[in-house]
């Protein structure tokens, strides 16, 4: 699949899904703009980006739990391109558990980063986006935001910022879809980095990474909102 000429934001890109997004956007084609809280993994991924030969990239430091960490990201990225084609809100922390197993400050950071931050940073980059010819926002959101799901074992305000990240991209789609901005969330459940992807074996990475390339490369008059997945 190409994406040649596109420029692809990825927040949550120095390890595990959002790496993967990056290099495979990368050797689609695409300038790849990495986001990290770790400016280390995302200089990381953006070198083997550069050892693909194919894509170009450029690492950013963005902590989505920090306001001023996102509005300063979103200064740059305005500074060093004149829109972005497809922002990724893949970068939300994993917190497990019951409501008790956490601190208070592990909680807010949960939440800050997970739905406040992919808010923020939305809000921020939608001028860019606007500014493209075929611009798709796609947030990586878990079937820990759909209502009745209680199969993860991840930690209520886990459940609680994906449901806020799916109650916002619900409302965005419907609002944008005027403006030709695709809206696009996937709601995988628990999955694995990596492993065998066949029937019965657990989700992994590189299928959720598929259908995101999927969705991205469609035509711009196939308007895919949303991916539900079945559960073993």
């Amino acid at each position: 699949m190409t994406f040649h000429g596109l420029t692809v934001a990825v927040t949550g890109a120095g390890r595990d899904l959002g790496r993967r997004l990056a290099l495979a956007f990368a050797d689609g084609g695409a300038e790849v703009l990495l986001a990290a809280r770790d400016p280390a993994a995302a200089e990381e991924t953006a070198a083997l980006i550069r050892a693909g030969g194919r894509g170009t990239a450029r690492a950013f430091t963005c902590d989505l739990a920090s306001p001023d960490s996102v509005r300063a990201f979103a200064t740059a990225v305005a500074e060093h391109t004149p829109h972005v084609d497809v922002l990724i809100n893949n970068g939300a922390p994993y917190l497990h558990g019951e409501l008790g197993d956490a601190t208070d400050d592990e909680i807010v950071a949960t939440i800050s980063a997970g739905a406040t931050g992919t808010l923020l940073l939305t809000r921020h980059l939608l001028p860019l986006l606007k500014a493209s010819p075929r611009p798709d926002v796609v947030t990586i959101v878990s079937a820990a935001g759909e209502p009745g799901q209680h199969r993860s074992e991840a930690h209520p305000a886990f459940y609680a910022a994906k449901h806020a990240q799916a109650g916002f991209a619900e409302i965005l789609s419907s609002r944008l879809r005027g403006e030709g901005v695709r809206v696009i969330s996937l709601y995988p459940p628990d999955f694995v980095q990596e492993g065998e992807r066949s029937v019965g074996a657990p989700l992994t990475a590189a299928s959720v990474a598929a259908c995101v390339l999927f969705a991205v490369g469609q035509p711009r008059d196939c308007f895919i909102r949303e991916f539900r997945f079945e559960q073993i």
